[in-house]
């Protein structure tokens, strides 16, 4: 079975290797719209199967059986065909026809051209007929463009390549877990970051969907999306991801795009992700020049939605080229239309007309909008005292791939309580970087969407402005005037400084100290005067004593207690998976499960363990959960995969087998446990390689001195590069030299080094190729035991100490500070006092043995 990482790594590596020097942002139409009709043939094909009743037939049978029963019945075969699917692929026009005259080599583009161009004709008409129309025009898939080559042979030479992409993927079965859809958004996300700035006509990077997207589905209940921006479609799907089964199903989607290229991109993404063509209306049109969607039976209406999400491009320039009054009913909340130079509120007030009394809007925005002033400032007055902000999140720079700016996330509702305040949040210092961009790592996104969820108040994190905070500072919501950026934790104090002594403040203030090892700390302080203490021990003697005391040994007792119960339920849970598409459920859950148990402990960093069993998820749990899915544990267990590697390059670089690999038992954790005497014996060999090397290093070095015997007799005997011996050269000196003689016994010594380590480094390579081949059919002889045992070590093999270490962290971030205290404070004025009268009794004596010769 393939998994989703495995197609992405496909499907990337395939794409870099067939563009060329073509844009991403051109290419991806190309590459998706053809992934899309590859999906839309296979659909055909399956649903002929269903219709026929041929379960067992392979692809080629059913092609063949298809075409004939097109001929023997005509309509009836479309007719029933657009019954079950709203849409079919004609035989002559299937994706599968343009592989076999690629084999045949009978291919020609314009059979492409005619099969894009025939689908059209091919949709049954009905009420969602308009969401397959137009998927394949020239906007999206030109084939006479000539990026894909100058001429026509290398159009079709191209262009064939990039279908035999496809060629064996079966798009129906992938469907079934969203592995097709999650690597349909993996492709679309990979053309982001290739295209720069154009990558802000269809992408929202996955982060800032998930903060939005989690923050929407936990804030209300929803049976209807809108994304009036909707680009390709991801915050739509993403909010779908995080909502229960039963809503999934009965979401209905709603969206919006400009451009008729990522309008068309929506759509396939959209139905790719199993979206039912009746569940979506997608509409190719400007949003701010006129209201949709509109309801028409109450022309002077929006239609409302339980959730709105959008990024909308930041501050666009004449965006009322339609001259759109204050009356439009989108803008006339606030009684003044935006700036034509700045469109964010534009694109806010529109969005916000559509949202329902009880659903919850989430709105990507430039920072901008929190201070400017003029009708903008008017605007933000005016929802404030609406009371229709409910949340404000400010993001690191540097998260999108089309602008380097720190963005932020509105939260918008209309069913706010008269007293609540805005919860206004920054985390925007919490991300790592990856290259050029910014990331938000997943307990990033977790902690964001808790605190708002909870509505928590965290110091240089997050606060609640009141109104009466708001009006204080005009209406201006510029996040440091509310969350103040933590300063150094303990200011300077000017008497420690003169007279010594750590500030018993200061003491009072390591929180976790006090409240957990509470007697060591006392004990290893005195007071030398009032309020003022110092160490009696060294702190490295101090944080042996914390980190040994009984009441840190029964924290850790405890949580190993509780992580260890925690893998090894989800080791069970995990073992049995039988199907894909329960894995996101099963991965958050047991994400929410490790928070919950974390949450007992205080003075823990949740998040961080949070994202040591993320990052589980991410390196093995995701890979290997689909495969047991798509079998079951122990036939996973005791299967092997080709390992395939890249060799050579240029027009020489192919793909070829190197041996086998388990399916999900590591082969270095089998070699390990089971042929540990193997093992140790290729490491004791290596090691003795490693003492020659040093020997032979030491004699070249010797050489290299110019003098000894060493540099006498073997000078010549170094290659040109003066780094090794030659061993051609030392056995023909051997023979000239007589035995028993100092060079004799030199050039004897150099020998048997080389000889030796020839000799081992054969041993070696001969016991690593057997030991790789023994492991390689142990994998398929494994025992459940043996299975069991190896698995959980990959899963869950460092996962108790690394919890265990979060007990450390606090503690020994505080020791820390306690170092850096004695250190500020060591230097009193006095002493300094002291030196500087040393230092002049010293230069008083210099000078007074100082002799002016005349």
């Amino acid at each position: 079975m393939i998994t989703t990482e495995e197609i992405k790594s496909i499907l990337w590596e395939g794409a870099n290797a067939l563009r060329g020097s073509m844009d991403a942002s051109r290419y991806k139409d190309y590459m998706l719209g053809l992934m899309f009709y590859k999906f839309l043939s296979d659909k055909t094909l399956d649903a002929f199967k269903q219709i026929t009743g041929m379960k067992d037939a392979t692809e080629k049978e059913l092609v063949i059986a298809y075409a004939e029963a097109k001929i023997q019945f005509g309509k009836k075969v479309d007719e029933s065909l657009q019954k079950i699917l709203g849409y079919f692929v004609a035989p002559e026009y299937l994706y599968q026809t343009w592989i076999n005259d690629i084999n045949a080599g009978e291919f020609e583009v314009q059979k492409v051209t005619d099969s894009l161009n025939n689908f059209e004709r091919t949709i049954a008409v009905s009420g969602d007929s308009d969401d397959f129309k137009g998927l394949f025009s020239n906007s999206t898939i030109d084939l006479t463009d000539t990026a894909l080559g100058s001429n026509l042979n290398e159009r079709s030479r191209n262009i064939k390549a990039l279908i035999s992409l496809f060629a064996d993927f079966d798009m129906v079965e992938l469907q079934k877990g969203d592995i097709l859809g999650d690597a349909y958004e993996y492709l679309i996300g990979q053309f982001a970051m290739e295209s720069g700035k154009k990558a802000g006509e269809f992408y929202t990077p996955r982060q800032v969907s998930e903060v939005m997207a989690q923050i929407v589905a936990k804030s209300a209940t929803i049976n209807s999306i809108y994304d009036p921006t909707v680009g390709s479609g991801s915050l739509l799907l993403t909010v779908k991801k995080h909502l229960p089964k039963d809503s999934q199903r009965d979401l209905n989607y709603y969206g919006q795009e400009k451009n008729t290229a990522t309008y068309n991109l929506t759509r396939m993404n959209l139905l790719l992700h199993g979206v039912r063509p009746e569940k979506m209306t997608i509409k190719n049109g400007d949003t701010l020049a006129y209201d949709w969607p509109e309801d028409p039976e109450q022309p002077n209406e929006g239609v409302l939605f339980d959730a709105v999400v959008m990024n909308p491009p930041y501050s666009v320039k004449d965006w009322n080229r339609a001259g759109l009054k204050v009356s439009d009913p989108r803008f006339e909340i606030c009684g003044v239309l935006p700036p034509d130079s700045k469109g964010d509120f534009a694109f806010l007030l529109h969005g916000l007309y559509h949202l329902s009394v009880d659903g919850t809007m989430a709105i990507v925005l430039p920072h901008g909008v929190l201070f400017r002033g003029g009708t903008e400032g008017e605007i933000r007055e005016r929802l404030i005292k609406k009371n229709l902000i409910d949340a404000v999140i400010g993001l690191p720079n540097n998260l999108f791939t089309n602008t380097g700016i720190p963005v932020l996330v509105m939260v918008l509702k209309k069913n706010r309580a008269l007293d609540e305040p805005i919860l206004i949040i920054d985390a925007s210092k919490n991300f790592i970087k990856v290259g050029k961009q910014n990331l938000l790592q997943e307990k990033d996104i977790a902690k964001i969407v808790d605190i708002y969820v909870e509505r928590k108040e965290e110091a240089g994190y997050s606060c609640k402005a009141t109104l009466r905070d708001l009006q204080k500072n005009d209406y201006n919501l510029n996040i440091p005037r509310y969350v103040e950026t933590e300063g150094e934790q303990f200011p300077q104090d000017v008497d420690a400084h003169l007279f010594g002594g750590i500030p018993k403040d200061n003491i009072a203030s390591l929180k976790v100290l006090q409240a957990v090892v509470p007697m060591v700390l006392h004990n290893s302080l005195r007071e030398i005067r009032p309020n003022y203490m110092e160490l009696v021990k060294p702190i490295d003697e101090i944080t042996n004593e914390i980190l040994a005391d009984v009441h840190v040994v029964d924290i850790k007792a405890e949580l190993r207690r509780a992580i260890e119960d925690f893998v090894s339920e989800w080791f069970t849970k995990l073992k049995n998976v039988d199907d894909n598409s329960h894995i996101p459920h099963i991965m958050e859950t047991m994400l929410v499960d490790i928070k919950r148990i974390l949450s007992k402990f205080d003075y823990l960093n949740i998040y961080d363990g949070y994202q040591i069993v993320a990052e589980i998820w991410k390196e093995t749990l995701t890979h290997d959960a689909e495969i047991i899915a798509g079998s079951d544990f122990y036939t996973a267990g005791r299967t092997r995969a080709a390992n395939m590697v890249i060799k050579g390059s240029g027009k020489d670089r192919r793909e070829e087998q190197d041996g086998w690999t388990g399916l999900i038992v590591p082969n270095d954790l089998i070699a390990k446990h089971l042929y540990a005497d193997e093992l140790a014996a290729i490491t004791d060999k290596k090691q003795k390689i490693e003492i020659i090397e040093s020997d032979l290093d030491e004699l070249i070095e010797a050489v290299k001195a110019e003098n000894g015997d060493e540099a006498d007799i073997l000078g010549d005997m170094l290659n040109e590069a003066a780094t090794a011996f030659e061993i051609k050269k030392i056995k023909s000196e051997l023979k000239k030299v007589a035995k028993s003689t100092i060079e004799y016994n030199l050039l004897r010594k150099v020998e048997k080094f080389l000889t030796d380590k020839s000799s081992l480094s054969k041993e070696v390579k001969a016991d690593e190729k057997a030991l790789r081949e023994a492991v390689e059919e142990r994998i398929l002889i494994l025992t459940d035991e043996e299975i069991d045992s190896l698995v959980f070590e990959k899963w869950f093999g460092g996962t108790v100490e690394a919890q265990l270490q979060l007990v450390d962290d606090p503690i020994k971030k505080e020791l820390e500070l306690l170092k850096m205290l004695e250190k500020r404070y060591a230097e009193t004025l006095t002493m300094l006092d002291e030196e500087i009268k040393a230092a002049e009794k010293a230069f008083e004596l210099l000078s007074s043995e100082l002799v002016v010769e005349q």
